[in-house]
């Protein structure tokens, strides 16, 4: 390994070590403990010992798990209120798929209402909890908290952030804090609506008085859809809200973890350069073939084009998740038809055993050490056995698509234009895959940003890997099983 390699592995571990030790940090001094109510699991976070405070149960949004909620747990726990957060059916650890009816408010709506009605009346029965408590939710689970604290007397507070419900009345749910990111319009207009039930000329960042409480609403800067839980304006706000309605005064400094966590990500990354440099004598002959650039257009604009209209007139629900399935098929065709596009003009190099007996480390590394820190410190990363199908379908059409991917990008040695080429194909393929069927566009708006920060990092890992070796397979395969293991974890499971 040359100097420079060596030292930017060097600065890279110190850097995830910092990383690693600023977020564990974040737990020290508290009482961190799993509990199950039924079949849901659940995390309690709360100060040593067991004085009286008030409980707030935390409800993560669609596709997403406790860990995404920590940054809010955390700060709550410190300043002495005992925290639940947990697992809604169908996502994370939780073995229990969603059901009903996804259009009708008496469906499913109402059995995420009554899970969290169970994982009150489970906090409220810890020792410690002095019978106030309040809720918070983000994005879909913001109606479901909203809801259900106009349902529940004993909610004495409601925290909504990326908001949109219809149950709001002008004084209900009480004590109502509505935040959104700013760089969420839409959601921005339905936090100042919330407010403007209660008092039509107010503006966002002001309170205003109801009949059983108080109302804010404002939106948090620089921040969108998930960036808003890591949003140090929101953490304080959270905090200073429940602190003014339990008449508390305990302010300790917020949990601002999402600096870190993209630190550790971005130098888990950056680890990839010189390790793959020990790949180097395994290095193939020669480098992978170069695409004529007629070539190069029809594998990628032929499949963009042709795998959406292909499948448009089929039912592709066979998995049980919600709209997963679809993207298996639209993965795995969109690689076939690019691998068979790049066979007929001679842009595939021949794969060699070589091939997969490097990217099973690979894809190991990449599971094991970035999906360890995904699942500790933001989503949850470990299948739970009903999810296991899924992760398969998802991981057999990610390799394909990936493999495409990496033949067409010369195992990342092609020019910048023609990776950005790739790249931008594939989303507009998915853009198509909804112009066709807008009942698809929810899901595309929610893998978007997974697809997006994929490429950015393990993109780019897998350039690393392409370019030390001059087998573009081993990339294609390793960060297929990886593509296809996050997507598979990410959409929520369901029974119909």
């Amino acid at each position: 390994m040359g100097v420079i390699r060596l030292a930017v592995l060097l600065v890279a571990l110190c850097a995830a070590a910092l990383s690693v030790w600023m977020l564990e940090a974040g737990r020290a001094g508290l009482s961190v403990t799993p509990m199950t109510v039924g079949r849901t699991p659940a995390t309690v976070y709360r100060l040593p010992g067991n004085a009286p405070a008030p409980v707030v149960v935390i409800a993560h949004g669609f596709a997403g798990s406790r860990p995404l909620m920590d940054s809010i747990a955390l700060t709550l726990a410190r300043a002495g209120y005992i925290a639940v957060s947990y697992d809604l059916m169908g996502h994370g650890r939780n073995p229990v798929p969603m059901s009903g009816d996804v259009t009708r408010i008496e469906g499913t709506t109402r059995l995420l209402m009554d899970e969290l009605a169970r994982v009150s009346d489970a906090a409220l029965a810890l020792p410690g909890a002095d019978g106030r408590l309040a809720l918070v939710g983000h994005s879909m689970a913001s109606d479901v908290v909203v809801r259900q604290a106009i349902r529940d007397p004993r909610v004495q507070a409601v925290v909504a952030l990326s908001m949109y419900s219809e149950a709001l009345t002008p004084d209900q749910p009480k004590n109502l804090l509505a935040m959104a990111g700013a760089w969420e319009g839409f959601l921005s207009r339905q936090a100042l609506r919330a407010l403007r039930l209660s008092d039509p000329a107010a503006s966002l960042g002001q309170t205003v008085a109801n009949a059983t409480g108080a109302r804010r609403a404002l939106t948090a800067p620089g921040v969108e859809h998930v960036g808003i839980l890591f949003s140090g304006t929101m953490l304080a706000e959270t905090q200073g809200w429940l602190n003014t309605v339990f008449t508390r005064d305990t302010a300790p400094p917020v949990q601002r973890r999402g600096g870190w966590i993209a630190l550790l990500l971005v130098s888990l990354a950056a680890m990839a350069w010189p390790l793959a440099g020990a790949l180097g004598h395994w290095r193939a002959a020669e480098p992978p073939p170069r695409v004529g650039t007629r070539a190069f257009l029809v594998a990628v604009l032929g499949p963009a084009i042709a795998t959406p209209l292909l499948l448009w007139p089929f039912d592709t629900h066979f998995l049980p998740v919600l709209v997963a399935d679809y993207l298996s098929l639209h993965l795995a065709l969109y690689g076939l038809l690019g691998l068979a596009a790049l066979g007929l003009t001679g842009g595939v190099s021949r794969m060699s055993a070589v091939v997969p007996i490097l990217a099973v480390p690979v894809a190991a590394c990449a599971v094991l050490v970035f999906g360890g820190a995904l699942d500790r410190y933001f989503a949850s990363f470990v299948p739970v056995a009903g999810r296991i199908p899924v992760v398969c379908a998802m991981v057999a059409g990610a390799v394909p698509f990936m493999l495409a991917d990496s033949a067409l990008t010369e195992g990342g040695r092609a020019a910048l234009w023609r990776v950005l080429t790739v790249r931008a194909a594939a989303l507009a393929s998915l853009g198509l895959a909804v112009a066709l069927d807008v009942d698809r566009l929810f899901f595309l708006l929610m893998i978007l940003p997974v697809i997006v920060v994929f490429f950015l990092l393990f993109g780019t890992f897998g350039g690393w890997v392409g370019r030390a070796t001059w087998r573009p397979g081993v990339a294609g395969l390793a960060l297929g099983v990886f593509l296809g293991w996050a997507l598979g974890l990410t959409f929520p499971m369901f029974a119909a």
